[in-house]
């Protein structure tokens, strides 16, 4: 599988559109589209999950990076539209509790 990226600008944020899957083999195209961002950046970068039907353990070590590097730099890092099977990965492994998660509507509504 194959991960695309898109990549638009707000006058406050970056936003990020994936689709595909993050693995061994996509993360480093995610690594290069997202590093420049987050470091030269003072603003939020916001990563569009809703496309994305898998991640691994790389695809995950990445947002931890990504995540340093906005501290470093005084910008943010959001992610949002996980499935819930995305999702249940960063509760598993404790990401949920440092990286910024927009809540779906379907979990507001709960």
């Amino acid at each position: 599988m194959n991960l695309d990226i898109r990549h638009e600008q707000s006058e406050d944020a970056e936003l990020i559109y994936l689709t595909g899957e993050i693995d061994a083999y996509t993360a480093p195209k995610l690594r290069s589209a997202l590093t420049p961002l987050a470091e030269t950046s003072t603003k939020q970068i916001v990563v569009d999950l809703k496309n994305v039907q898998y991640i691994d353990s790389t695809g995950l070590g990445i947002f931890v990076g990504i995540l340093k590097l906005t501290d470093a730099n005084e910008s943010s890092l959001m992610l949002r539209g996980m499935s819930d099977r995305v999702r249940r990965l960063f509760t598993i492994t404790g990401l949920d509790e440092v990286i910024q998660i927009e809540q779906n509507k379907e979990e507001e509504a709960k």
